[in-house]
């Protein structure tokens, strides 16, 4: 199978996990394209979504499916997502597409997390795709240089990028991730850091893992 197809598999499979009548989480990016797909054949089982970026509204909202203002919901019972690496444990690396803060956001409203991804995408320890960093313009500099002293990464700002909240990206390469939650931590006390793209707080309870072999389920 192709990786597009393998997407497509996943972002079918994760239909399962929602839940008639609610209002769904929905993160951005490449597999989760597929699941709104899907989601839009079963748009009138459901109350609408929450999303994670303007593209995956417009999208929706194109699909004829409701997008609801994270201020308006108090909780939701799953959020599903791509990541861009994910480990053993269910903890991810997110921000390829820049909307690692809003993520974050809807997945904090969420009582499960669901990731969606191909097997590529499996690590045992994460690092090797760059870690994204939503930082505030002024303090880019002073960020990349924290990331040298305290992990000898190496943080460059993405060209041409600017956030849905108006901020840069800078992408860490060299790291290993050996503590996701003691890095995410303490990168998210760095003055001007907006948010790190590691998710171990917010880490998948529930992987729907694209294979050669079909969708495999991966449970943390």
């Amino acid at each position: 199978m192709t990786q597009d197809e393998l997407k497509a598999l996943v972002g079918q499979a994760a239909l399962a996990y929602v839940v008639p009548g609610s209002i769904v989480g929905v993160g951005t990016g490449s597999t989760v394209n597929c699941f709104i797909d899907a989601l839009a054949t079963m748009k009138d089982q459901i109350r609408g979504a929450v999303s994670s970026s303007v593209k995956s509204t417009e999208r929706m909202q194109a699909l004829g499916i409701p997008v609801f203002d994270a201020n308006t919901i108090e909780s939701i019972p799953v959020y599903i997502d791509g990541a861009d690496e994910i480990d053993h444990s269910g903890c991810m690396i997110k921000g390829g597409g820049a909307a690692l803060t809003r993520e974050k956001i809807v997945a904090d409203l969420a009582e499960r997390f669901v990731c969606i991804a191909d097997e590529s995408k499996l690590v045992p320890v994460m690092g090797r795709f760059p870690l994204p960093v939503e930082v505030i313009p002024m303090a880019a500099a002073q960020v990349a240089r924290r990331f040298a002293a305290s992990y000898r990464g190496t943080a460059t700002v993405r060209e041409g990028v600017v956030t849905d909240n108006g901020n840069l990206i800078l992408d860490v390469r060299g790291l290993q991730i050996t503590d996701p939650l003691a890095m995410e931590t303490e990168v998210n006390q760095w003055p001007g850091v907006v948010t790190v793209g590691i998710f171990g707080r917010h880490k998948a309870q529930v992987c729907l893992l694209g294979t050669s072999q079909g969708v495999k389920t991966l449970g943390f």
